[in-house]
């Protein structure tokens, strides 16, 4: 939905003021920091011939993403998998599948809300309270983080997932990375978002994200199918457009 609805800001941008569009561009960042398909879509449309075709185009692109196919097939049948607040592709294929156990990590209240949808639909969910995710890593079979935006050195994923990862790997219990289509930036774009974060007047501990290195995850799911994190996390799909590099003024 957010795609759709930057592909239509950027498009009528192009339409009424196309020298407004990297302006445009830099506030929609501003506003979604971390949100990676913000800024794979913003990179795509600045280094295209013709912007509002490449932003209706990215958006399709988006809309059709193969990732929670892939991951659907991908989850072992009749496994315990602990998962850090609402992940979106995650949530939608653990939903679908049914037969796993899900324990889901509060996350500050959207843990709660999704295990009652998961019960709800008929899938065995309960909700993990922050202090006990630990607990629930070590009992499960396969641990999934949710990039909101990737790179070369980690993932952002919602606040709780370093330390299940972290529990995970010291286990030996896979970590899985889900970075749908526009999640994976490229190193340039990656960099420009991470010290924008890092130059936020919030605590890290206050923020719903945060980053999980790449050596603590297994393998990453995305687009491309399965792949060890290193290479999955390297992979992207838009340039680095110079623009973006500095921040709205």
């Amino acid at each position: 939905m957010l795609a759709q609805e930057t592909a239509v800001a950027l498009a009528d941008v192009v339409r009424v003021e196309p020298a407004g569009l990297v302006p445009a561009c830099r506030r929609l960042i501003e506003r979604h920091l971390t949100a990676g398909p913000v800024w794979w879509l913003a990179s795509r449309v600045l280094t295209a011939s013709d912007p509002a075709l490449e932003a209706w185009a990215a958006a399709a692109v988006i809309d059709n993403d193969p990732t929670p196919d892939l991951l659907a097939r991908a989850i072992p049948d009749d496994g315990t998998v602990t998962i850090i607040g609402w992940p979106d592709i995650a949530a939608s294929v653990l939903r679908r599948r049914g037969d796993v156990e899900v324990l889901v990590s509060d996350a500050g209240g959207d843990g709660a809300s999704l295990a009652r949808r998961l019960v709800d639909a008929g899938t065995e969910a309960a909700v993990v309270p922050d202090a006990g995710i630990a607990a629930a890593v070590v009992v499960s079979n396969l641990v999934i983080v949710e990039a909101t935006a990737a790179g070369p050195t980690g993932l952002l994923a919602a606040t709780g997932s370093h330390a299940a990862a972290a529990v995970a790997a010291h286990a030996g219990i896979p970590v899985w990375g889900v970075a749908g289509v526009g999640r994976v930036l490229p190193e340039r774009l990656w960099d420009a978002l991470l010290s924008r974060l890092d130059q936020a007047e919030d605590e890290p501990w206050d923020r719903v994200v945060e980053m999980i290195p790449t050596g603590l995850i297994t393998e990453l799911i995305g687009p491309s199918g399965r792949l060890p994190a290193s290479e999955g996390l390297a992979q992207t799909s838009c340039p680095a457009a110079p623009e973006l590099l500095r921040p709205a003024g």
